[in-house]
């Protein structure tokens, strides 16, 4: 798993427990794998079509940072397939995992578009 995003938790991150809000940890991941699948399928019409079961295991307080980690599971025809980790940096205790982020690309008229990819790129391999 490569981890890509840190984030502080500050506190209008937090819920009424004092904790790191799960919604706003969703909404960081959700836009986390949207700028990768952005950049893996060069097409800045790509959105979220599903995520699997999500797994709280733990939390994060004030202070802390917290790390988003992705994996590319698998290329589909307009799809990407993602699984995402979420460490707090501190603890390296697992926050969150979702096991499955299926991103898709987009024509003009908002119909999946085939991408023609077929395995990670690296921005350093593109510019030679």
């Amino acid at each position: 798993m490569r981890f890509h995003t840190r984030k502080w938790i500050k506190p209008e991150d937090l819920n009424p427990n004092g904790t790191l809000f799960g919604g706003r940890l969703l909404e960081w991941i959700d836009e986390e794998c949207a700028l990768y699948s952005i950049v893996q399928l060069e097409n800045p019409k790509t959105v979220t079509k599903y995520m699997s079961e999500i797994d709280f295991k733990s939390s994060a307080h004030q202070g802390d940072i917290v790390e988003i980690g992705i994996e590319v599971i698998k290329f589909g025809t307009a799809s990407l397939t993602l699984k995402c980790e979420v460490r707090n940096k501190m603890t390296r205790e697992s926050i969150i995992t979702i096991d499955k982020i299926v991103m898709v690309a987009l024509d003009k008229n908002g119909k999946p578009k085939p991408h023609g990819k077929t395995e990670v790129e690296f921005v350093k391999n593109r510019l030679k």
